[in-house]
């Protein structure tokens, strides 16, 4: 027990000084727990000790499961059904456009310049066709954008984009049995009946119970996540469609949404981040950096190929067209999945492994880095400034 306590002193100690980085540089914090990650990774394996900061541990592992299924929840809240119906359009095109673009793009990349097999290219394809939802959410958040019509488009057309990727990596790769009807039968079921079962136990027992729509959500999401993952699916899939269908919900008390969000943020999503960042090999890509600039170029070059001129439909301003694209161009959540997933079933191999997942981190912060600096839409901010990487804390009643 002393070993977890100190580990866990350990990771949350890299997440203060990430939180403190972000906080002068005035970027996401989930960007700079990722650098944090690959630069104390970076010293352990330099000290030989690259075991040291236990990524793979069980218990870490599930607090990291843990905060990418919370956040994912929560990104799915913010979406608004009336917003979403307003900008069905916009969303759709772009996020159908987000898929394909990158998903031929990196195959073919893949396939005919690295001369990796057709199995293992489709699964570059779809790893890399990702955008990240955790990333883009934690961004809106931080800047104030997942209040505006603007933020709000830009996270509807991540979730299509993803949806895209679960599907067909499920097509692809993943058998359909009987567990899957099984998953998709309960998983409906519940979406159905969630809205009113969760504002008939709010009403009965909130406000008078410590923390019971807190705690049923949560229920929700895990049970439903285990589910996922017993028919060979993954857990943050059902965690953004319970989000999604408890919006109005959740909305309704912003305190307890946002206390949710305290939790996520401060405890659960810096184990998530720094880990994704521990797993990125600086010698492996020392070693082979043509490889990693191949895969990188091709995500974000098909990306912004495929969706500028698109976007430029809906945003006609610079400024908002580009930051709208190089969110759209993130990956991380699905994209590591994808990848892990690949290697856990003999798809790619350990180096090809290393490469994606490098990738996937890239992606995750020089897109992010670029739009925050270069072209940040100031005129839409809901306040004069964002407020990067602060949580309002002021004490509520529990409910």
């Amino acid at each position: 027990m002393e070993h977890i306590y100190t580990l866990a002193a350990l990771w949350l100690g890299l997440a203060v000084v990430s939180a403190v980085v972000a906080y002068h540089l005035r970027v996401s914090i989930a960007l700079v727990e990722i650098c944090v990650g690959v630069v104390a990774a970076a010293v352990a394996g330099y000290f030989g000790k690259a075991d040291s900061l236990g990524s793979n541990s069980e218990w870490l592992r599930f607090l990291a499961a843990s905060g990418a299924v919370l956040l994912t929840f929560l990104a799915g809240a913010e979406l608004e059904p009336d917003v979403i119906q307003k900008k069905l359009k916009e969303v759709t095109v772009v996020g159908l456009i987000g898929f394909f673009a990158p998903f031929l793009g990196c195959t073919v990349i893949a396939r005919y310049v690295l001369d990796w097999n057709l199995q293992a290219s489709l699964l570059c394809g779809v790893a890399l066709s990702t955008t990240s939802m955790a990333v883009v959410y934690a961004v809106m958040l931080e800047t104030g954008f997942n209040k505006t019509d603007f933020g709000k488009g830009i996270l509807g057309a991540c979730f299509i984009n993803d949806l895209g990727t679960v599907i067909a990596l499920g097509l692809l790769f993943a058998p359909f049995t009987y567990k899957t009807v099984i998953f998709i039968a309960v998983t409906t079921l519940v979406l159905l009946i969630l809205p009113f079962t969760s504002k008939l136990l709010t009403r009965i027992y909130a406000y008078r119970t410590a923390a019971i729509r807190t705690k049923w959500i949560i229920f929700i999401l895990f049970a439903l996540g285990a589910l996922a993952l017993w028919s060979g699916s993954e857990a943050v899939l059902p965690a953004y469609l319970v989000g999604m269908v408890l919006a109005e919900f959740s909305n309704g008390d912003i305190f307890w949404i946002r206390r949710l969000r305290t939790l996520t943020v401060g405890f659960l999503t810096p184990f998530y981040f720094l880990r994704a960042g521990t797993f990125v090999s600086l010698p492996a890509l020392i070693a082979a950096p043509v490889v990693f600039l191949l895969l990188l170029g091709g995500k974000v070059i098909s990306k912004i190929f495929g969706l500028y001129p698109i976007i430029g439909q809906f945003r006609r301003r610079r400024d908002e067209r580009w930051y709208y694209t190089l969110m759209m161009s993130t990956g991380l959540t699905f994209g590591t999945i994808s990848a892990l997933y690949g290697l856990s079933h003999n798809i790619v191999t350990q180096a090809q492994y290393s490469f994606l997942v490098a990738v996937v981190i890239a992606s995750a912060v020089v897109p992010t880095l670029i739009a925050g600096i270069a072209f940040l839409p100031r005129h839409l901010l809901p306040q004069q400034e964002a407020q990067v990487g602060v949580i309002d804390e002021r004490p509520d009643e529990e409910g």
